[in-house]
């Protein structure tokens, strides 16, 4: 293996489930539905349940510290994504946001309008959007290519036309992996006068964007696949946050925050997200004065990519010299996230039970992507593939030791 930009053993350190001894002995390949936990956001959660567990935003000490921990949060997700905090929205999760964004574009939208989903994400930033036909709203589908599971922009250009309003994509698969160019994508879809949603969730973990190079409207991932707590993250043009209609209570309709997340989230868990930036500091560190880019997050973003590129080589020389296995999406580590799934004459769940018994977390199914599942001629409920994913953090050990055991049991 090439020479490793972030030494696993100092990342790794800044990690409490790696000295966890129940822990011991499991490599953990299954990243992509939550991530480990950084001391960093355990050390914001804890601090604000020990000494600012009281209504925010208040006149008494506690209440004040507690208000400005979570108006940090909001601070250092938006320097993250190089936006205003402005732009940033806490939620419950992913799914709920997206949810309340769509029931905000059923009043937004008109009757003859046109928005296009595709096929190749996960329900929750395609299901929810397909329900404004209901509204009257035409939907169209951006399906995927049924043998490699790509999205080209060719097949986006021949559905975009004047009628269309919204844009919705991944900018990468929790199935096919591969990295989606949404920076060409919201050219295309801007030039329409269409808004872009991106679906983040898969590809955050990996490094959050820099939102104003890409170019998307509204950004979305999950934190608690991002090294931090179980909420969901949205960064979405204040310009548009102020135009959709109001999902809260009707005398905060002038307060930004509070537009879009009607469910409360959960104040400890907003405050403790100012981990997830401490901790995307902490990895610029160890990059050193090597690591490109111009402002620590993009250091860290820079160098996540290139240590998941280096340790994803080998797992795919041993892939593909394997008849017996499917690998959806590209081969190329450098084209895609190391969310790796194998379709297998046998159900994905069969192949990560054994993988199991040799220290292997991994699992099978259809991960919410049924539509993708479908159209790539797998049954997404009694079949499925097998997922194996992995971020900066994993040891190259642990992937030979994924090899050796994925030789054992295929």
């Amino acid at each position: 293996m090439t020479q490793l930009p972030l030494d696993p053993a100092r990342l790794r350190a800044l990690f409490p489930a790696f000295s966890e001894p129940a822990l011991a002995g499991q490599a953990f390949f299954e990243n992509a539905g939550g991530s480990y936990t950084a001391q960093a956001v355990l050390d914001r959660l804890d601090r604000f349940y020990r000494a600012s567990k009281v209504q925010p935003y208040g006149v008494y000490p506690a209440s004040i510290e507690g208000g400005e921990a979570m108006n940090l949060a909001f601070d250092r997700m938006a320097a993250a994504f190089n936006v205003g905090a402005d732009w940033i929205h806490f939620g419950p999760s992913t799914s709920a946001n997206t949810y309340v964004l769509a029931n905000a574009f059923a009043g937004w939208l008109k009757p003859g309008d046109a928005i296009i989903v595709t096929n190749q994400d996960h329900e929750a930033n395609t299901g929810n959007w397909r329900r404004l036909a209901r509204h009257g709203i035409e939907v169209r589908e951006w399906a995927v290519d049924r043998q490699t599971g790509r999205l080209s922009l060719a097949a986006l250009d021949a559905l975009l036309d004047e009628k269309v309003r919204l844009v919705a994509a991944p900018h990468c698969s929790n199935v096919v992996g591969e990295i989606n160019p949404v920076a060409e994508i919201a050219t295309r879809v801007h030039a329409m006068g269409a808004v872009l949603v991106i679906d983040g969730v898969s590809y955050a973990p990996h490094g959050i964007p820099d939102l104003k190079a890409l170019g998307a409207d509204i950004y979305m991932f999950s934190a608690y696949k991002v090294y931090g707590p179980h909420q969901g993250v949205m960064a979405i043009r204040p310009e548009l946050a102020a135009a959709l209609p109001n999902q809260g209570h009707y005398f905060n309709d002038a307060k930004l925050r509070y537009r879009l997340t009607p469910a409360g989230p959960d104040h400890a868990q907003i405050a403790a997200c100012a981990g997830i930036a401490d901790y995307l500091e902490q990895v610029a560190a160890l990059a050193g004065d090597d690591g490109a880019g111009s402002n620590p997050f993009r250091r860290a973003h820079a160098a996540m990519r290139a240590q998941e590129i280096a340790l994803a080589r080998p797992l795919f020389d041993f892939l593909r010299t394997r008849n017996d296995v499917r690998i959806i999406g590209p081969d190329d580590p450098e084209l895609r996230a190391p969310t790796i799934a194998l379709h297998h004459a046998e159900p994905g769940i069969e192949i990560a039970r054994r993988l199991a018994k040799h220290g292997i977390m991994a699992s099978g199914g259809n991960f919410y992507a049924v539509r993708l599942l479908e159209a790539l001629g797998i049954d997404p409920l009694n079949h499925g593939v097998l997922r194996l994913s992995f971020v900066h953090y994993t040891s190259p050990e642990e992937i030979q030791g994924l090899i050796r055991a994925l030789d054992a049991e295929l």
